[in-house]
């Protein structure tokens, strides 16, 4: 049920925002039909019904769908095709989706739908709505996208619901489709001309999917750059290639925020200046190096595709779309998921480079190579007797290595459907399973980085690092202890992966402005 701390989210004609879409989809707040968007459909409705009435052909208003458009079908069909539609390309395989996909998946449909270009009628996104607001959520297969027409076996599982069929999970359970309506006192809708193919003819699975993943890279990347800077002190290397005037040189704008979020960082770390002078050190290793050229390249890949996908959460993705001041009814392509898909396949990719770039600071540390650094190998207690943190290197390697076969992008290969008619797909929603897999073998890198970093911050006393970087110290030692003898480090790094998911590291709460200036995007945080 709704979150009753967060103000409805009401959907006018504007874009959503990415807060908005998070908020609904994982703390349930209320979404509500504003007048203007309401004014918007109502307007778009009265064209598909005169032209329902009509004698043209209109593709989905009475014709067939796909390579079957040139059928025609007879006014008395209208309701019959449309209920079919629903129920022939409920086509959907593998597991589930999570919960808060499904519920992103719908907001963003009924984002979509109240912009009024698509000509469904008021009440079916109230319908849309009522399901959100009560706590019935389809269940849909993850599998069936090929990011085109739309995302249609996905959507079309949401739309079975709506008619009443289908299944749901009201509460903790899963129900038919009519008897999780009835739970929660909700009646199915029949669709009119149009509405099958409305609800089920757009990017929005890609688009949820998308929305979520940023907002969790958000989080990802503060705790990734938080292990950056404890990898600097841990290793003993040199703040200098953080000087600004190394970056202002490359004027590339994410290496510039790097470099800046790692110098405040490290603010106040005794631990630099105990090694500024007379190292026989000329430079660091690549990993510690070229850390902010690497993760700038990553902000700025991320910046791409979340301007991407902003822009399609103002979107209508729908076909064909109807313009009311004209009033035209207009087929296009506005499905078509390839800008998504090409940002999804780079946010794999630039995720792919945190991880690689994080497991070589994590061997170089665990080497003890360093004659400078006062660590032991493998920051064992005793080394040869104690293994310490050794295997942990072979953990991040296992997950960089599947993270290397996730960025094979899915967008560039294409397999026609509809009999040849759609004939280039974007296969943007295998994009996104990649990205969201991504983000899990990251965020164990990321964690592992921090397990080993921590430990080798305890070599470095009685010195300190950085303020801000010891209340992260200070936070992951309240969970995970000293190493004083060998244990299992798998209880350790799922620890941290969890302080990563729970925001901890959020560079706003420990003082130190994130890259682009904003606080991280959050679902903790109510959004207008």
């Amino acid at each position: 049920m709704a979150d009753v701390t967060i103000p409805a989210l009401t959907l006018d004609t504007q874009p959503l925002t990415i807060p908005a879409v998070l908020d609904v989809a994982r703390l349930a707040r209320s979404v509500t039909l504003g007048d203007a968007a309401r004014s918007a459909i109502e307007a778009s409705r009265s064209v598909i019904e005169q032209n329902a009435a009509g004698d043209a052909a209109v593709y989905g208003v009475n014709t067939g769908f796909g390579s079957l458009a040139r059928h025609r079908i007879d006014p008395a069909g209208v309701r019959t095709v449309q209920r079919n539609l629903v129920r022939s390309h409920a086509a959907g395989v593998g597991p589930p989706l999570p919960t808060d996909v499904v519920r992103a998946m719908m907001v963003t449909l009924a984002g979509s739908l109240a912009r009024g270009h698509s000509g469904v009628r008021p009440v079916l996104v109230e319908h849309l709505l009522d399901l959100l607001n009560h706590g019935v959520t389809p269940v849909v297969p993850s599998r069936g996208s090929v990011g085109a027409s739309g995302d249609l076996a996905p959507l079309a599982h949401v739309a079975l619901v709506l008619i009443g069929e289908g299944q749901a999970t009201a509460g903790d359970r899963v129900l038919p489709g009519r008897q999780a309506l009835d739970r929660a006192g909700l009646e199915p809708v029949t669709l009119e001309a149009k509405e099958g193919l409305a609800l089920i003819n757009g990017t929005h699975l890609m688009t949820a999917m998308a929305a979520l993943a940023l907002a969790d890279i958000d989080q990802l990347l503060d705790a990734a750059l938080c292990g950056v800077g404890l990898a600097i002190d841990a290793c003993r290397a040199t703040d200098q290639t953080l000087d600004e005037r190394v970056h202002a040189l490359r004027r590339q704008p994410g290496q510039i925020e790097v470099a800046r979020v790692l110098r405040a960082l490290l603010a106040g770390s005794s631990i630099l200046p105990a090694h500024r002078h007379h190292d026989p050190r000329v430079q660091d290793p690549y990993s510690l190096r070229a850390a902010p050229q690497v993760l700038g390249a990553v902000v700025d890949a991320m910046a791409f595709a979340r301007g991407v996908v902003e822009r399609e959460l103002g979107a209508v993705t729908d076909n064909p779309l109807v313009f009311a001041g004209g009033p035209d009814i207009l087929s296009g392509a506005n499905f078509h998921g390839l800008p998504l898909a090409l940002a999804l396949d780079t946010m794999t990719i630039a995720l792919t480079h945190v991880a690689g770039i994080a497991e070589r600071r994590i061997d170089w540390l665990l080497r003890a190579s360093d004659q400078e650094n006062p660590i032991n190998v493998y920051l064992s207690p005793d080394p040869g007797l104690h293994s310490g943190l050794m295997i942990t290197q072979y953990t991040a390697a296992a997950c960089c290595n599947e993270l290397q076969t996730l960025t094979a992008a899915a967008s560039v290969a294409n397999i026609p459907t509809s009999a040849g008619m759609e004939d280039y797909n974007s296969f943007g929603p295998t994009s996104a399973h990649q990205v969201w897999r991504a983000i899990e073998l990251l965020r164990s890198v990321v964690a592992i980085e921090l397990l080993v970093m921590t430990e080798a911050i305890d070599y470095q006393r009685p010195l300190r690092t950085g303020t801000a970087l010891e209340r992260v110290y200070q936070t992951i030692r309240l969970t995970v202890p000293r190493l004083t003898e060998d244990r299992p480090p798998a209880p350790d790094i799922a620890a941290i992966e969890g302080l990563i998911s729970g925001g901890v590291f959020a560079l706003s709460t420990l003082g130190v402005t994130p890259c682009g200036g904003d606080a991280p995007e959050g679902a903790s945080r109510p959004t207008p």
